[in-house]
């Protein structure tokens, strides 16, 4: 299982349920990443997208606990069902897409995080684990800096040395 977010120089990821950037490139990286694979999130990324509905050409996997059965996405109550649901496809086929709780939950879980710097102060109010500062967590891989809608960001990849078990 892998995650993939978009972080500003604060780890911060959002605020007001909603993303800190628009970031054209980051959307079609993202696009790139994650078509045709598994995404999993929680009910609060699934009602922030347009009209509450999943991501297209995509599995999604949502975590809510109350949450009732729907026919466009697969809605799961707890980390068993959701652990269950995702040992059916790949693990690299597998993305963490928010938000910051989900994210905090199967980060242990995740070999590898996807991550969109974000050279700028988004006033966040919800964050993603600084994977700097955590001891297992190392940054791989970094690009060179790409402009997009006026900030300059970066994709970086960061490998987990201690991958828990699901």
């Amino acid at each position: 299982m892998r995650a993939i977010v978009v972080v500003d120089r604060n780890w911060g990821i959002g605020k007001k349920n909603d993303l800190l950037f628009s970031l054209p490139a980051d959307m079609k990286h993202f696009r790139e990443t994650t078509q045709g694979k598994t995404v999993i999130m929680g009910s609060n990324t699934l009602k922030s997208f347009p009209g509450g509905k999943p991501l297209k050409n995509r599995t999604n996997i949502v975590l809510w606990p109350e949450g009732e059965a729907r026919d466009d996405c697969t809605v799961v109550h707890d980390l068993k069902e959701l652990f269950a649901e995702v040992k059916k496809f790949p693990p690299e086929d597998v993305f963490v897409i928010g938000g910051a709780m989900l994210y905090r939950t199967l980060l242990p879980y995740c070999d590898e995080v996807i991550v969109t710097k974000t050279d700028a102060d988004g006033g966040a109010e919800v964050f993603f684990e600084n994977l700097d500062k955590l001891e297992n967590w190392k940054c791989v891989s970094i690009g060179d800096p790409i402009e997009t809608n006026g900030y300059t960001i970066r994709f970086a990849v960061y490998k987990n040395s201690h991958v828990a078990n699901y």
